[in-house]
């Protein structure tokens, strides 16, 4: 795993506070604790945050962020503790959304709600209100004039007019966090980005970052949620980890290595959580074959994947990549081309089909496509196996439980029990849940896996690799798109280059780096240019 100290940029400073005023408090926390049914979510917080920085918060899945913002923005009520924001004290447990906001508390999440047949003006005054004139009309002249001040404030690459749709989902996020903004007028804020680069390319969280860093430049105070470490380590002052409710360490990021940040978060070593490569040759006859597979914007597709192989697929946003798993899957309709499964034609029409033939997938859209919130874990699970429990009058209800007790344990499901609500687990044991609900199918051939690990902390991330990896060692193979090409260097056998759609390079084991992927897919991005 790369130590990225030594890459990292200084991060941006403050041009016009001093010392002291860029070390400001601008939210202090003493002894806040939260308990909902069956679970302690926080413990005793003592937190600080001041102006003038970027604070990350890190932990595993579960270990309490998402409840803090919540209740620092009011959405959730503390059962006790104190905070103070912006120079007022008061108790947790009276903080809502309106309080919060006036104290100057704001958050924006990983999918910002914004309106995106709307423009970036229009977004933006329906975030606050529209102006209007003397006889009552909406003022577009001020409209236009009020947005335009906040993409020079805060170096948004749009226009008033563009429409957000059009825009990339950095500068979108951008957008909302000025329209979060729009009303601090001289002063100063507490600005919660919550996972805002999980879905984002490399190029995009540059963009990011660079925002992140101008905010705490301006003298707000950032907090910054994240699970992928190289970006903490680049653009951070300071970072909280949290484990189990509480906070286990504050680290200052200019001493601070990836190793470290590592074993503070999980407890174990960096090097144990390293993704492992098969050693192994492929051998065998190919258990898929695709042949010049054209469906949506995939062109022409043609690979083989044998036995025992992870296979990698690096591309650039709307290369095609998720677009080329659903085409295999029977999701996205194919105009040309075969696929193969273990020899036989695979022309699936519905998604039963290919789960009946062993060809599984794990989507990116995990909350609205890949699990089931409203139900609960145990369902989520047994879904896929319901037939194995019926006995003509009803289920085996108490051998389903059972098998689900063993389930959860050996697929490191963490829940209070498997009778809660599949929304209540962390990102990461949701995950780890639906590798569970597909992998104890009796054959499985093929895992289809798109953003695996998307919005997934590094102990997690381990696990799911490792019980990708214990399926292809039975046999089965692994297809993986992630955004991620250090992750995906680490861990898959060879990797597919994809470009508008096209097989373009195939990178063997023995290239596999993040910078050769990197290398190959903006080199045929830089000649599609030329």
């Amino acid at each position: 795993m790369t130590d990225l100290t030594a890459e990292r940029e200084p991060v941006l400073r403050p041009n016009n506070l001093d010392a002291a005023a860029s070390r400001q408090l601008a939210l202090g926390i003493r002894g806040l604790s939260k308990v909902f049914p069956g679970t302690q979510a926080l413990k005793g917080i003592d937190l600080d945050i001041h102006y003038g920085e970027v604070h990350a918060l890190c932990g595993g899945n579960g270990c309490g962020k998402s409840t803090l913002i919540k209740i620092l923005a009011g959405f959730a009520p503390a059962d006790q503790g104190t905070v103070m924001i912006n120079g007022r004290q008061l108790d947790a447990a009276s903080l809502d959304p309106k309080a919060s906001y006036n104290l100057g508390f704001r958050v924006v999440h990983q999918d910002p709600p914004l309106y995106p047949d709307l423009s970036v003006e229009e977004n933006i005054a329906l975030s606050a209100r529209y102006p209007t004139s003397g006889s009552g009309n909406i003022s577009w002249r001020e409209v236009r004039r009020r947005a335009q001040q906040l993409i020079l404030r805060y170096s948004i690459q749009a226009s008033p007019e563009t429409l957000v749709r059009d825009l990339p989902v950095s500068v979108r996020t951008q957008v909302a966090i000025a329209a979060a903004l729009q009303d601090v007028d001289g002063g100063r804020c507490i600005v919660a980005l919550d996972e805002p680069t999980a879905a984002l390319p490399a190029a995009e969280v540059k963009v990011l970052l660079e925002a992140m860093r101008q905010l705490a430049a301006l003298g707000h105070a950032v907090i910054f949620v994240s699970h992928r470490l190289d970006e903490v380590l680049e653009a951070t002052d300071r970072v909280t980890v949290m484990r189990d409710g509480q906070v286990f360490k504050d680290h200052r990021t200019e001493t601070l290595t990836e190793s470290e940040l590592i074993e503070s978060i999980v407890g174990r070593a960096a090097a144990d959580l390293q993704p492992q490569r098969s050693t192994a040759a492929p051998s065998g006859d190919p258990i898929l074959t695709v042949t010049d597979l054209t469906a949506g914007p995939v062109r022409d597709a043609s690979f083989e994947i044998r036995p025992g192989e992870v296979v990698g697929v690096a591309g650039l946003l709307g290369s095609g990549r998720t677009e080329l798993l659903s085409a295999i899957y029977g999701g996205l309709k194919k105009t040309a081309g075969k696929v193969e499964v273990n020899g036989r034609a695979a022309d699936f029409r519905r998604i039963d089909q290919a789960i009946g033939a062993g060809v599984v997938m794990v989507p990116e859209d995990r909350p609205r496509i890949g699990a089931f919130l409203d139900m609960s874990v145990d369902q989520n699970m047994d879904i896929g196996v319901l037939d194995r429990y019926w006995k003509g009058i009803g289920f085996r209800s108490g051998q389903m439980s059972r098998d689900a007790d063993e389930l959860r344990a050996r697929f490191g499901v963490k829940a209070a029990s498997g009778s809660v609500q599949m929304r209540t687990l962390s990102g990461g044991n949701q995950q780890k849940a639906i590798l569970a609900r597909w992998l104890r199918r009796d054959k499985v051939s093929i895992l289809l896996l798109d953003e695996p690990t998307q919005g997934v902390d590094v102990g997690a991330r381990s696990d799911i690799y490792r019980l990708v990896r214990k399926a292809t060692e039975a046999g089965a193979a692994a297809l993986v798109v992630t955004s991620d090409f250090e992750e995906l260097a680490q861990f898959v056998d060879r990797a597919l280059i994809l470009r508008n759609g096209r097989v373009v390079a195939h990178v063997p084991n023995d290239e596999l780096t993040a910078h050769r992927l990197n290398e190959l897919v903006h080199m045929q991005s830089r000649n599609n240019h030329d």
